[in-house]
Protein backbone atom coordinates (compact mmCIF):
# COMPACT_ATOMS: atom_id res chain seq x y z
CA UNK A 1 0.00 0.00 0.00
CA UNK A 2 1.43 3.38 -1.06
CA UNK A 3 0.68 7.06 -0.39
CA UNK A 4 -1.31 7.17 -3.62
CA UNK A 5 -3.77 4.45 -2.57
CA UNK A 6 -6.91 4.16 -0.50
CA UNK A 7 -8.39 0.71 -0.12
CA UNK A 8 -11.78 -0.26 1.24
CA UNK A 9 -13.70 -3.30 2.39
CA UNK A 10 -17.41 -3.87 2.81
CA UNK A 11 -18.86 -6.51 5.11
CA UNK A 12 -22.38 -7.36 6.26
CA UNK A 13 -23.80 -8.89 9.41
CA UNK A 14 -23.82 -12.34 7.84
CA UNK A 15 -20.03 -12.16 7.42
CA UNK A 16 -19.42 -11.72 11.17
CA UNK A 17 -18.61 -14.91 13.14
CA UNK A 18 -21.08 -15.82 15.86
CA UNK A 19 -18.39 -16.35 18.52
CA UNK A 20 -16.00 -13.73 19.92
CA UNK A 21 -12.66 -15.51 19.61
CA UNK A 22 -11.48 -12.91 17.07
CA UNK A 23 -11.91 -10.13 19.65
CA UNK A 24 -9.27 -9.21 22.23
CA UNK A 25 -10.05 -9.72 25.90
CA UNK A 26 -10.68 -5.98 26.31
CA UNK A 27 -13.02 -5.98 23.32
CA UNK A 28 -14.97 -8.95 24.66
CA UNK A 29 -15.53 -7.00 27.85
CA UNK A 30 -16.63 -3.96 25.88
CA UNK A 31 -19.05 -5.99 23.78
CA UNK A 32 -20.65 -7.46 26.89
CA UNK A 33 -21.44 -3.99 28.22
CA UNK A 34 -23.83 -3.13 25.40
CA UNK A 35 -27.38 -3.21 26.70
CA UNK A 36 -29.13 -3.46 23.34
CA UNK A 37 -28.52 -6.32 20.87
CA UNK A 38 -28.60 -4.02 17.82
CA UNK A 39 -25.93 -1.74 19.26
CA UNK A 40 -23.74 -4.74 20.05
CA UNK A 41 -24.33 -6.22 16.59
CA UNK A 42 -23.37 -2.93 14.89
CA UNK A 43 -20.24 -2.65 17.04
CA UNK A 44 -19.13 -6.22 16.28
CA UNK A 45 -19.75 -5.67 12.54
CA UNK A 46 -17.56 -2.57 12.62
CA UNK A 47 -14.74 -4.28 14.49
CA UNK A 48 -14.82 -7.29 12.19
CA UNK A 49 -14.70 -5.09 9.09
CA UNK A 50 -11.75 -3.02 10.34
CA UNK A 51 -9.74 -6.04 11.49
CA UNK A 52 -10.20 -7.83 8.17
CA UNK A 53 -9.42 -4.72 6.10
CA UNK A 54 -6.24 -3.96 8.04
CA UNK A 55 -5.08 -7.59 7.91
CA UNK A 56 -5.54 -7.73 4.13
CA UNK A 57 -3.75 -4.42 3.56
CA UNK A 58 -0.80 -5.33 5.79
CA UNK A 59 -0.58 -8.93 4.64
CA UNK A 60 -1.29 -10.29 8.12
CA UNK A 61 -2.89 -13.66 8.99
CA UNK A 62 -6.67 -13.64 9.20
CA UNK A 63 -7.25 -16.56 11.55
CA UNK A 64 -9.27 -15.59 14.62
CA UNK A 65 -6.30 -15.75 17.00
CA UNK A 66 -4.33 -13.32 14.85
CA UNK A 67 -7.30 -10.95 14.43
CA UNK A 68 -7.65 -10.84 18.23
CA UNK A 69 -4.20 -9.18 18.38
CA UNK A 70 -5.62 -6.12 16.59
CA UNK A 71 -7.61 -3.54 18.54
CA UNK A 72 -9.38 -0.36 17.47
CA UNK A 73 -9.13 2.42 20.04
CA UNK A 74 -10.37 6.03 20.01
CA UNK A 75 -7.80 8.81 19.59
CA UNK A 76 -8.13 12.05 21.56
CA UNK A 77 -10.25 13.39 18.68
CA UNK A 78 -12.54 10.37 18.89
CA UNK A 79 -11.34 9.04 15.53
CA UNK A 80 -10.54 5.30 15.47
CA UNK A 81 -6.92 4.17 15.59
CA UNK A 82 -5.52 0.68 15.01
CA UNK A 83 -3.20 -1.06 17.46
CA UNK A 84 -1.52 -4.40 16.83
CA UNK A 85 0.07 -6.11 19.83
CA UNK A 86 -0.53 -2.83 21.74
CA UNK A 87 1.51 -0.81 19.24
CA UNK A 88 0.08 1.77 16.81
CA UNK A 89 -0.24 0.34 13.32
CA UNK A 90 1.12 2.36 10.39
CA UNK A 91 -2.32 2.83 8.87
CA UNK A 92 -5.12 5.38 8.87
CA UNK A 93 -8.70 4.12 8.86
CA UNK A 94 -12.26 5.34 8.68
CA UNK A 95 -15.33 3.27 9.49
CA UNK A 96 -19.04 3.57 8.79
CA UNK A 97 -21.96 1.19 9.17
CA UNK A 98 -25.60 1.48 8.22
CA UNK A 99 -28.45 -0.92 7.61
CA UNK A 100 -26.42 -4.03 8.59
CA UNK A 101 -23.57 -3.06 6.21
CA UNK A 102 -20.14 -1.75 7.23
CA UNK A 103 -17.37 -0.09 5.23
CA UNK A 104 -13.77 0.43 6.30
CA UNK A 105 -11.37 2.64 4.31
CA UNK A 106 -7.62 2.15 4.85
CA UNK A 107 -4.60 4.26 3.86
CA UNK A 108 -1.02 4.60 5.06
CA UNK A 109 -0.45 6.58 8.26
CA UNK A 110 -0.41 10.31 7.63
CA UNK A 111 -3.23 10.30 5.10
CA UNK A 112 -6.47 11.88 6.32
CA UNK A 113 -9.58 10.07 5.19
CA UNK A 114 -13.22 9.61 5.97
CA UNK A 115 -15.93 7.32 4.68
CA UNK A 116 -19.66 7.11 5.18
CA UNK A 117 -22.70 5.01 4.28
CA UNK A 118 -26.21 6.43 4.06
CA UNK A 119 -29.58 4.99 3.09
CA UNK A 120 -31.41 6.70 0.24
CA UNK A 121 -34.66 7.70 1.93
CA UNK A 122 -37.01 10.65 2.18
CA UNK A 123 -36.02 13.72 4.26
CA UNK A 124 -38.19 16.76 4.85
CA UNK A 125 -37.40 20.32 3.82
CA UNK A 126 -36.49 21.21 7.42
CA UNK A 127 -33.58 18.72 7.37
CA UNK A 128 -32.12 20.24 4.21
CA UNK A 129 -32.68 23.80 5.44
CA UNK A 130 -31.07 23.16 8.84
CA UNK A 131 -27.99 21.21 7.78
CA UNK A 132 -27.20 22.15 4.16
CA UNK A 133 -25.58 25.30 2.78
CA UNK A 134 -27.56 27.49 0.34
CA UNK A 135 -25.49 26.08 -2.54
CA UNK A 136 -26.27 22.51 -1.46
CA UNK A 137 -29.95 23.35 -1.11
CA UNK A 138 -29.92 24.63 -4.69
CA UNK A 139 -28.15 21.44 -5.82
CA UNK A 140 -30.86 19.32 -4.20
CA UNK A 141 -33.65 21.47 -5.59
CA UNK A 142 -32.32 21.11 -9.14
CA UNK A 143 -32.01 17.31 -8.96
CA UNK A 144 -34.39 14.91 -10.64
CA UNK A 145 -33.75 12.45 -7.77
CA UNK A 146 -34.07 14.47 -4.58
CA UNK A 147 -33.75 11.57 -2.14
CA UNK A 148 -30.51 10.42 -3.76
CA UNK A 149 -28.97 13.91 -3.72
CA UNK A 150 -29.90 14.49 -0.07
CA UNK A 151 -28.32 11.17 0.94
CA UNK A 152 -25.24 11.90 -1.17
CA UNK A 153 -24.68 15.42 0.17
CA UNK A 154 -25.22 14.34 3.77
CA UNK A 155 -22.90 11.35 3.36
CA UNK A 156 -20.18 13.49 1.77
CA UNK A 157 -20.44 15.94 4.67
CA UNK A 158 -20.05 13.08 7.16
CA UNK A 159 -17.01 11.78 5.28
CA UNK A 160 -15.43 15.23 5.16
CA UNK A 161 -15.94 15.84 8.88
CA UNK A 162 -14.37 12.45 9.61
CA UNK A 163 -11.44 13.41 7.38
CA UNK A 164 -11.02 16.56 9.51
CA UNK A 165 -11.41 14.39 12.66
CA UNK A 166 -14.11 16.69 14.04
CA UNK A 167 -17.23 14.65 13.33
CA UNK A 168 -20.59 16.26 13.99
CA UNK A 169 -19.07 18.49 16.66
CA UNK A 170 -18.50 20.84 13.71
CA UNK A 171 -21.38 22.73 12.08
CA UNK A 172 -22.35 20.68 9.01
CA UNK A 173 -22.67 23.95 7.05
CA UNK A 174 -18.94 24.61 7.51
CA UNK A 175 -18.33 21.99 4.80
CA UNK A 176 -19.99 22.33 1.43
CA UNK A 177 -20.32 19.73 -1.31
CA UNK A 178 -19.44 21.89 -4.30
CA UNK A 179 -19.03 19.45 -7.18
CA UNK A 180 -20.71 16.12 -7.88
CA UNK A 181 -20.26 14.05 -11.01
CA UNK A 182 -23.44 12.45 -12.39
CA UNK A 183 -24.11 8.88 -11.42
CA UNK A 184 -22.29 6.34 -13.57
CA UNK A 185 -23.27 2.69 -13.85
CA UNK A 186 -24.58 1.37 -10.55
CA UNK A 187 -21.62 0.42 -8.36
CA UNK A 188 -19.02 2.58 -10.15
CA UNK A 189 -17.20 5.46 -8.45
CA UNK A 190 -17.88 9.07 -9.46
CA UNK A 191 -15.90 12.09 -8.26
CA UNK A 192 -17.00 14.75 -5.80
CA UNK A 193 -15.33 17.59 -3.92
CA UNK A 194 -16.03 19.28 -0.58
CA UNK A 195 -14.99 22.81 0.35
CA UNK A 196 -13.94 23.40 3.97
CA UNK A 197 -14.60 26.83 5.51
CA UNK A 198 -14.67 28.36 2.03
CA UNK A 199 -10.97 27.57 1.53
CA UNK A 200 -9.53 24.03 1.68
CA UNK A 201 -10.83 21.60 -0.93
CA UNK A 202 -11.14 17.87 -0.27
CA UNK A 203 -11.36 15.42 -3.15
CA UNK A 204 -13.47 12.33 -2.95
CA UNK A 205 -15.76 9.82 -4.59
CA UNK A 206 -19.26 8.46 -4.32
CA UNK A 207 -21.25 5.54 -5.58
CA UNK A 208 -24.71 4.10 -5.18
CA UNK A 209 -25.18 0.44 -4.34
CA UNK A 210 -28.83 -0.52 -4.02
CA UNK A 211 -30.42 1.43 -1.18
CA UNK A 212 -27.07 2.76 0.01
CA UNK A 213 -24.87 5.68 -0.98
CA UNK A 214 -21.17 5.30 -0.21
CA UNK A 215 -18.78 8.28 -0.01
CA UNK A 216 -15.09 8.70 0.71
CA UNK A 217 -12.99 11.87 1.08
CA UNK A 218 -9.24 12.13 1.48
CA UNK A 219 -6.31 14.54 1.91
CA UNK A 220 -4.00 14.63 0.10
CA UNK A 221 -5.73 13.53 -3.10
CA UNK A 222 -5.10 9.94 -4.16
CA UNK A 223 -6.19 7.62 -6.94
CA UNK A 224 -9.47 5.78 -7.32
CA UNK A 225 -10.38 3.70 -4.23
CA UNK A 226 -9.42 0.04 -4.51
CA UNK A 227 -11.90 -2.53 -3.20
CA UNK A 228 -10.49 -5.33 -1.05
CA UNK A 229 -11.77 -8.83 -1.72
Amino acid sequence: MSLSEVRWLQQTEVDVPSDDTWLSAAEVGQAERFRFPKRRSDWRLGRWTVKRAVAICLGLPQDFGSLALTEIRPAASGAPEVFILNRPAEVAISLSHRDKVAMCAVAVAGVQLGCDLEVVESHGEAFVRDYFTPEEQALVASSSDRDLLVALVWSAKESALKTLQTGLREDTRSVSVCAVDPLFANGSWAELSVRIHQSQLLSGWWQRCGRLVRTLTVAPAVGLPIELR
